[in-house]
């Protein structure tokens, strides 16, 4: 089975009456740990130079966590998939200031 077909699972799940938890997962080869540990760092990517600039998660992370008091963890291991976990306020309480 050397080609895979490339696949993004998108689930929802109620946790509480007060948060919810979006699921994006991939069918892909995973990363090193050395890589996911960096993954949120501003300017961090595993492009070419000049290919990429590093900013898309951690812009991801920075409005999930600092503008809705969310929580976006990564989780995978090499030879596995990928997986990302987005947990935000929900309901009437949900709504921010900031």
């Amino acid at each position: 089975n050397s080609f895979l077909v490339p696949k993004i699972n998108i689930s929802t799940k109620i946790l509480n009456s007060q948060r919810i938890a979006i699921h994006i997962a991939d069918n892909g080869l995973g990363m090193t740990e050395e890589v996911r540990a960096k993954i949120f760092n501003p300017f961090f990517t595993t492009k070419p130079v000049g290919q990429g600039t590093g900013l898309g998660l951690s812009i991801c992370h920075q409005i999930v966590v600092e503008m809705h008091s969310g929580l976006l963890e990564c989780f995978s291991e090499v030879g596995k998939r990928s997986r990302f976990v987005m947990t935000l306020p929900y309901g009437a309480n949900s709504l921010s200031t900031k």
